[in-house]
């Protein structure tokens, strides 16, 4: 068996021309552009990248973004003050704090001075609250990019067994929570496994759907994974400028549909940035 590939740009090029046609009728409506403000502490080279393509994408559509680049010795109380000032900003309708922050800042502490309304990562404790109660609220960026490609490519979810390698409280945890629920593209039975319990390839071996997302590269082996199933790769790891995957290239000889190794989840993970970003402004006007 050879697997058929479902790379993420042509999901996040629909999802960001709705964004793009939203962004259009908001200025309309509120006079300005909506705003997404992004905050990054010290000099990671990979977060720094991250943040060039979220603002790079941002202007492409049609938003207002601005930027803080705190220094690498910033304290916990400097990272405060931005964040109160894009919270009274009435022109930025979200932020995103990149994450990983130098070890001298309580990040789930700042995380959580962020009003929930402009939480752009839904990852305030909040909006976590409600993933968790199935109250609509702004979602994970990563689980919701998921999410949207098992949609766009008819991959049927419900009543599914979808193991997750990885618990990380980005994708994992929060993913299982979305995957889980009883809705029309999810009511799926979910497996949380990590790599501290070592039996998790006899569930990811007999699971429909397996989900990489625990940051290791070449962790999910061919023999991980039964004929037929579905591999998505979610974790990813840079070493120096190459990006590298949680699953091995030869996955994909027992797959049945499987994200490339580059080019996967991530296109569509800053698309739903925007779009937790343009509910924000809509929710404004209310």
């Amino acid at each position: 068996m050879t697997a058929i590939y479902i790379p993420g740009k042509p999901v996040a090029e629909k999802i960001e021309n709705q964004i793009k046609d939203q962004a259009i009728e908001f200025e309309r409506h509120a006079g300005r552009k909506p705003g997404l403000a992004t905050i990054l502490v010290g000099n990671d080279s990979s977060s720094e990248r991250y943040i060039a393509i979220k603002q790079k994408k941002g202007v492409e559509l049609g938003f207002k973004t601005e930027h803080s680049h705190l220094d690498e010795n910033s304290t916990t109380q400097d990272l405060l003050k931005v964040i109160e000032e894009y919270n009274r900003d009435s022109s930025i309708d979200s932020m995103l704090i990149q994450y990983p922050t130098p070890a001298q800042i309580d990040f789930d502490y700042c995380l959580s001075a962020v009003m929930p309304q402009k939480d752009a990562d839904g990852m305030h404790p909040l909006n976590m609250g409600k993933l968790a109660l199935s109250i609509p609220g702004p979602i994970p960026c990563t689980p919701a990019a998921i999410e949207e490609l098992l949609k766009f490519y008819e991959i049927p979810v419900a009543g599914r067994h979808v193991a997750i390698l990885g618990r990380g409280l980005t994708l994992g945890r929060p993913l299982s929570l979305l995957l889980s629920q009883k809705r029309e593209y999810a009511d799926a039975a979910v497996s949380i496994l990590h790599s501290g319990f070592k039996e998790w390839p006899s569930i990811t071996k007999v699971a429909d759907i397996v989900v990489a997302a625990a940051g290791v590269p070449g962790i999910l082996k061919k023999e991980h994974v039964r004929e037929g199933a579905v591999v998505v790769g979610a974790g990813v790891r840079y070493s120096g400028k190459t990006l590298l995957s949680d699953v091995e290239e030869d996955v994909d000889q027992v797959a049945s549909y499987i994200t490339p190794r580059v080019g996967g989840v991530g296109p569509m993970t800053v698309a739903m940035l925007y779009m937790n970003t343009i509910k924000a402004a809509f929710g404004s006007l209310n």
